[in-house]
């Protein structure tokens, strides 16, 4: 059964960033992210893989491959809980809030 997955304001507003300034190095770049992070979406929601706990309470990380991002989220009875789709490019210490 697949998980009900919950994308926190704060993700959602770097999920934004993110297609903006990819959209604005190459027209369609910003589409490519989107659709590249729904597939790590999916994979999380259908609960095929479970990643490594980084830090407490549970906090997991999950490194997209193509894209410079990891997904911080949280496993949460039925839901997936994502926190920050932070840029790795950023300050580490930022991850950590």
């Amino acid at each position: 059964m697949a998980s009900k997955l919950i994308i926190e304001l704060e993700a959602q507003k770097e999920i934004s960033e993110a297609i903006e300034w990819y959209e604005s190095k190459q027209v369609g770049l910003g589409e490519d992210f989107f659709n590249y992070l729904d597939g790590y979406f999916k994979t999380l929601k259908n609960g095929k893989a479970a990643f490594e706990i980084k830090r407490k309470p549970v906090f997991r990380e999950l490194p997209l491959k193509r894209f410079p991002y990891i997904i911080i989220y949280e496993k949460y009875k039925d839901q997936i809980i994502v926190y920050s789709v932070f840029n790795t490019f950023q300050d580490p210490f930022k991850k950590n809030k």
